[in-house]
């Protein structure tokens, strides 16, 4: 083992220029080509790799310094073999990746070459030069993003970014001259997950085109509501970011519906109307109570779930404006009259855009039903971080075998279907849940245990 000098070699006509990063430090093992800094001038960056292995003694400088060619960088604790390599001709030539080309060039890439001088006593029988080693590209541009434009960053800045899946020609950076640091990558990371997903890093979704349809006919344009602007970016988020799945199910409610029809007389005397969305929240909460990971969320990490102690149960609204989605607190402290009470009151709410944000917000769980105006099946879509919602659709009499009678009876039946989060929920636990709700629904009973 011997100590050796590393110096700067020959850069051209470059003088002077800045070291912008150092990617070594004392008693770092290197390679031959492996990368010791970048330096930068206001035309170019480069790397200046190693000339031969070894292991970093000493750094004789720091970032901010400015060097030339014939600089003394480091002291390297080379192997007498790598040493003797060291002193047969070298000339190292390699292709810098597009954000680090000569300004002046005006090509895609640029090479920059740098050699090292040629000893006056070279080792006879010298093994020819490592070849250098594949240098980090550029991250491609998604169609629709100037791509040609050079990102300006270091090469450990380029790996960070490629290991967030960053775009550098999409981030603007803050250094030097423009220069894209890590912290303008984090930056340009978070905006990104604040988008709606079809935006966020260009989930690879095809622009829609641009048609004017007044060429085919009359045609009226119509703004969206507030609600629905804000409601659309929403479900579009959840319905791409969480894998979804819906369970079918029916559930036989003819003698739900009879005792329903039954306390009407009794709740219309307490000034309520008693509706099927109170006993499903009471069957929700009963079921939830049975599979906890239905009344919770994932944390923000994707790592950890967050159980909920609490049964707080939203229900989408139907208004003018379009879908909101209230939310009843507490409901396993309620019984079915005060649940339909409060449903009668938030649904007025909601309607004549009296609803406060609070009222909105907090909800485990999400029912949507569509039982009034029809339809028999649909996949409703997770209002997240939520992991699950159930929709309800037209009840239906329908003939179902009596295995005891031997016989079909006329049954009333209610179409279930549950979508849920497969990242947390397995069809297993899927299944079962709305095993669980036919089982409540089907023996009111049952929502008094």
């Amino acid at each position: 083992m011997s100590i050796k000098e590393v110096l700067v070699p020959d850069i051209g006509n470059f003088k002077d220029v800045e070291v912008i990063e150092l990617m070594v430090k004392p008693g770092d093992s290197l390679a031959a080509d492996d990368s010791i800094m970048t330096v930068e001038s206001d035309k170019a960056a480069m790397d200046i790799p190693a000339p031969f292995a070894g292991t970093v003694k000493e750094l004789k400088i720091k970032v901010g310094d400015k060097v030339s060619a014939g600089s003394l960088v480091l002291l390297l604790d080379a192997p007498d073999e790598s040493a003797a390599k060291s002193a047969a001709p070298v000339v190292k030539s390699f292709t810098a990746p597009s954000p680090l080309v000569d300004a002046d060039s005006g090509s895609g890439e640029g090479t920059l070459v740098a050699s090292v001088p040629l000893p006056s006593n070279p080792a006879p029988q010298a093994r020819a030069p490592i070849p250098p080693r594949n240098r980090p590209h550029p991250v491609a541009a998604h169609a629709g993003f100037d791509s040609a434009k050079p990102a300006h960053a270091s090469p450990s800045v380029r790996r960070f970014a490629r290991e967030l899946g960053a775009e550098l020609s999409r981030v603007k950076g803050s250094g030097p001259r423009g220069r894209i640091l890590k912290e303008d990558v984090q930056s340009w990371v978070k905006a990104e997950l604040a988008k709606p997903a079809g935006e966020a890093f260009g989930l690879g979704i095809t622009p829609a085109p641009v048609i004017d349809f007044s060429q085919f006919g009359e045609v009226e344009s119509q703004p969206l509501s507030r609600i629905k602007k804000l409601s659309g970016a929403n479900l579009h988020r959840n319905w791409v970011t969480a894998p979804h799945v819906t369970q079918f199910d029916e559930a036989d409610i003819t003698d739900l519906e009879e005792f329903r029809k039954s306390m009407q007389d009794e709740a219309a005397k307490r000034g309520v109307k008693l509706t099927l969305l109170a006993f499903l929240m009471k069957a929700v909460v009963n079921a939830l109570r049975a599979y906890p990971n239905f009344n919770a969320s994932l944390a923000a990490d994707g790592e950890n779930l967050v159980l909920k102690k609490y049964f707080h149960v939203g229900f989408a609204c139907d208004t003018p404006d379009g879908l909101v989605v209230p939310v009843v607190r507490d409901v396993n402290k309620k019984d079915v009259m005060d649940i339909a009470r409060e449903l009668a009151e938030m649904s007025d709410l909601a309607r004549e855009r009296k609803l406060k944000v609070d009222a909105m917000q907090g909800g485990c769980f999400t029912i949507s039903s569509l039982g009034g105006i029809g339809g028999t099946q649909f996949t409703p879509i997770i209002n997240c971080p939520e992991v699950a919602i159930l929709g309800v659709s037209r009840s239906d009499w329908k003939p179902v075998w009596n295995k005891t009678a031997k016989t079909f009876e006329p049954r009333l039946m209610l179409p279930l279907s549950l979508s849920y989060d497969h990242r947390v929920i397995d069809g297993a636990d899927g299944a079962r849940f709305t095993s669980h709700l036919r089982a409540m629904l089907s023996d009111v009973r049952r929502l008094l245990l």
